[in-house]
């Protein structure tokens, strides 16, 4: 089921090369509990609910953003926000797909 609503309301952006990856920064927004579940070494927790408070932060943190989260859906609508705040951002989709070299 939860593979089924990813595919129809999240996913990695096919722009998320492993490139990409190592110039930018990735930022899980799942909740800090999930956070603590399991992470990618390196990515900041900055949850979904604290985006509006946290925009100082993104724009002195190394971008692109790549946001990821459980399944690409939470991540999804952060990278919405921040680009339309003029923070490069793309939806890196699940936490545990991406890949960093």
């Amino acid at each position: 089921m939860l593979e089924l609503l990813s595919k129809l309301f999240g996913g990695a952006d096919e722009a998320v090369t492993p490139e990409v990856l190592a110039e930018g920064t990735i930022v899980d927004v799942r909740t800090p509990a999930e956070f603590q579940q399991g992470h990618l070494e390196g990515s900041l927790n900055i949850p979904l609910q604290e985006l509006d408070r946290s925009m100082l932060k993104f724009r002195q943190l190394k971008q692109p953003i790549i946001t990821c989260c459980r399944s690409g859906n939470r991540s999804g609508m952060a990278a919405r926000q921040l680009n339309a705040k003029g923070i490069e951002a793309i939806n890196g989709g699940r936490w545990n797909e991406l890949k960093p070299q």
